[in-house]
């Protein structure tokens, strides 16, 4: 199985993440994709990983952004105008 294009990592209640996804959603949308949301806090690796730089964008399974959207460039790199 292919890995997600948009993954968002985060936590609950974390008010940056919340802010990103209300940010991502449309965006995701508008290029036909899902956002598949990942707890860092479920997985001791990913905690470890990421511990309090959340949230992370990954794109094609590789970091995009963290802590802030970077919606422009996003936009770009999924080929939206």
């Amino acid at each position: 199985m292919a890995e997600p294009r948009l993954q968002l990592l985060g936590r609950d209640g974390c008010h940056l993440c919340l802010t990103a996804a209300e940010q991502l959603r449309p965006v995701a949308a508008e290029a036909g994709l899902e956002v598949v949301d990942v707890d860092v806090d479920t997985d001791a690796e990913l905690q470890a990983e990421y511990g309090d730089r959340v949230p992370v964008l990954l794109l094609d399974g590789r970091e995009h952004s963290y802590f802030t959207l970077d919606v422009p460039r996003l936009r770009r790199d999924l080929g939206l105008r």
